[in-house]
């Protein structure tokens, strides 16, 4: 904790919440002191965060439950420069529907007062004002659960639990007859247009002029029902992609459309509006740890001992039974003509799946799981919540990787007989790095990217989102250049080749998220080139000692659960630096939630690289786990910069769920 936070005995005491301004609280500036009475948990987050969305709806359920005893308050503390405006943040409030007070704190002063180190990480603060609980990552619905029950109970014995309504006050709707649109797809047989109008929780299909709407498809109303166009649901549709007529008629539905927050895949017949499920069974997938689920790599140990006695999961198959497959926030959707299946953005996972629509095998065609940047076979490459797809001429699959502000490719080749998938990057060179550049694709910067397409003649168009604007990058010259600027959130964009037929030019049309509409405006025939300079995600740098560095990560299973120790440890770690030289030894991945680290003297900055994961299930500690017990996986991400000095720390502690 900072100076600002007061120890009480062995008991810390929530520091104040402190930022620019707060929202959904009619314009009433609160302090913590306002909340007392009320279990409080600070949402410490960021809106281009797959994560935190996914906490987001987790705490819902929570928020319902005990509407009378506890307050949720966001604290956004933002990742790029885009996102530490007031505007992109009061959007960005409505977009994902958020139902409780939000402190915009741009210059990350309460992020610091807690000790956050990631996005998301919760704190849970009790009617007393003292801090209880620190939480990274999600997955802790049931962990919270049940230490909200805990402080009820203790507090209203206590009397200092206080029931009643909560300081949030809902803002007025910006929305029209689109409400924060995601992606967009040409239906050439009838001149019209499907958009994932995403805020509304549907699809639209709209005439040629972009405004005037042909029909709707889904209820308007978040929730999972397949049905007639009239009564199903969706939850914050992305992605839509059309089959080949030939395709279509042989499986029975025209277009796949990424259900993101219900995480599956659904099939839409055009001709009726009927909407099916193809893929996901709802649950959110979550990566692998261990044995602990069905999926993902354990990589061998490197520098800290033996490898793990977990077996190794390698395979790609996921099945054929679709609907039993478990999805993360699929966000996009392409039909591959080389693959002949339905390619998908799996953000969730930061990974890239293949549908196939006449077997229903769901498969991972690249990625591990592990977010950042890292190319070569599509077996060992890392994604960042990969968000667009496009295919170009030859086949290759353009990937929009936002986390990474990159964009990315895979190529496909066959190799003694065997087919191969390559990943190889364009634009961008890593997790913290962005701006607005142009030039050389070495160099030039890109900003949260949503979208891609394929331009004729043969470049790439990108909706790069948080610069809003739409960018060109060139693969016969790798030069990077700017179409248009001074747009609203673009999160898609498609070529328009109406025109051609009848000897015009093609058109661009651009998914403004954030001014709820689609515009069509003429391909430039000239470029710009912009230079506004690289920048990197500023945060905090932790001093460390050179030399030794015990990490200790902290996990205390719920009330309730216990360590899901049937296969051994249950636990695991995986560590590296940026640069590689910060870390003389000590990285790899093992088992345990500890590790020596040893810093490289005079090595200066950089990031240490953390990934931990604990599994529990259901069960009391000392005893089995009961039969069909539900299990849980918790892991976090963590970036963590630091400066090497002759006095800095020589241990650092992190929390995947500690309690105080």
């Amino acid at each position: 904790m900072t100076e600002t936070t007061v120890r009480t005995g062995y008991r810390v005491r929530g520091s104040e919440l402190t930022g620019r301004n707060w929202l959904n609280t009619g314009g009433r500036q609160l302090q913590l002191e306002d909340l007392r009475g009320k279990i409080v948990i600070l949402d410490f987050w960021t809106f281009c965060c797959i994560n935190c969305l996914h906490v987001l709806d987790e705490l819902r359920p929570l928020e319902e439950q005990y509407s009378d005893v506890l307050v949720t308050v966001g604290v956004h503390s933002p990742k790029f420069e885009h996102e530490a405006d007031p505007v992109a943040l009061a959007a960005a409030v409505e977009r994902y529907d958020i139902h409780h007070p939000v402190l915009d704190d741009p210059e990350l002063t309460t992020w610091q007062a807690y000790t956050a180190r990631a996005w998301p990480t919760l704190v849970v603060i009790d009617p007393e004002g003292y801090i209880v609980a620190h939480l990274s990552g999600e997955g802790h619905a049931a962990g919270l659960t049940s230490l909200v029950e805990e402080l009820v109970a203790e507090h209203e014995a206590k009397g200092t639990l206080h029931r009643g309504n909560g300081p949030y006050v809902p803002a007025e709707s910006t929305a029209g007859d689109l409400k924060f649109p995601g992606k967009l797809l040409a239906l050439p047989a009838t001149g019209t247009f499907l958009a994932g109008d995403t805020g509304h929780h549907r699809l639209v299909e709209l005439e040629a002029d972009l405004v005037t709407v042909r029909r709707t498809i889904g209820s308007g109303i978040k929730g999972f029902r397949d049905g007639g166009a009239d009564e199903a649901q969706f939850n914050e549709p992305q992605g839509v992609a059309l089959l080949p007529a030939e395709l279509a008629s042989e499986v029975g539905y025209d277009v796949v459309v990424a259900d993101s927050v219900n995480h599956r895949l659904r099939g839409v017949t055009l001709a009726t509006g009927e909407v099916r499920t193809l893929a996901g069974n709802g649950t959110q997938r979550l990566l692998d740890a261990g044995n602990h689920t069905k999926t993902g790599r354990q990589e061998n140990a490197s520098e800290v001992g033996a490898p793990s006695e977990t077996p190794r999961l390698t395979e790609t198959q996921l099945g054929t039974d679709a609907l039993n497959v478990s999805l993360s926030s699929p966000w996009d959707v392409l039909y591959s003509s080389v693959l002949d299946r339905v390619v998908v953005a799996m953000a969730g996972t930061h990974q890239i799946f293949s549908f196939d629509p006449r077997t229903s095998a769901v498969e991972v065609l690249a990625g591990t799981g592990l977010e950042g940047l890292l190319d070569g076979d599509a077996s060992e490459a890392w994604f960042a919540q990969s968000s667009g797809l496009a295919e170009g001429a030859d086949g290759t699959v353009w990937i929009a990787d936002s986390e990474t502000s990159s964009v990315r490719f895979l190529t496909f080749a066959e190799v003694d007989g065997r087919s191969t998938v390559q990943v190889r990057t364009a634009v961008g060179t890593g997790l913290f790095d962005f701006g607005f550049r142009d030039g050389d694709a070495d160099q030039a910067r890109l900003q949260h990217p949503l979208g891609v397409a394929a331009l004729p003649d043969g470049s790439i168009a990108i909706a790069d989102t948080y610069n809003g604007a739409v960018r060109r990058y060139d693969p016969a010259t790798r030069q990077v250049s700017t179409l248009l600027r001074g747009l609203s959130e673009p999160s898609d964009v498609l070529v328009d080749m109406t025109p051609v037929a009848e000897g015009g030019d093609p058109l661009l049309i651009v998914v403004e998220a954030n001014r709820h509409q689609l515009v069509r405006v003429p391909l430039p025939k000239e470029a710009l080139a912009v230079d506004e300079g690289a920048s990197q995600t500023q945060r905090p740098k932790t001093p460390m000692s050179a030399g030794p560095v015990a990490l200790t990560v902290r996990f205390t299973a719920p009330k309730g659960q216990k360590l899901d120790d049937r296969w051994g440890d249950p636990t695991q770690l995986k560590i590296s630096a940026s640069p590689e030289s910060l870390l003389v030894s000590g990285g790899g991945t093992s088992t345990g939630l500890t590790r020596e680290l040893v810093l490289a003297p005079g090595a200066g900055d950089g990031v240490l690289h953390i990934t931990a994961r604990a599994a529990s299930c259901d069960g009391e500690p000392g005893g089995e786990i009961p039969d069909h017990a539900a299990c849980h996986l918790y892991q976090q991400d963590w970036g963590i910069p630091v400066t090497v000095t002759a006095d800095g720390a020589t241990d650092l502690t992190l929390d995947l769920r500690g309690l105080d």
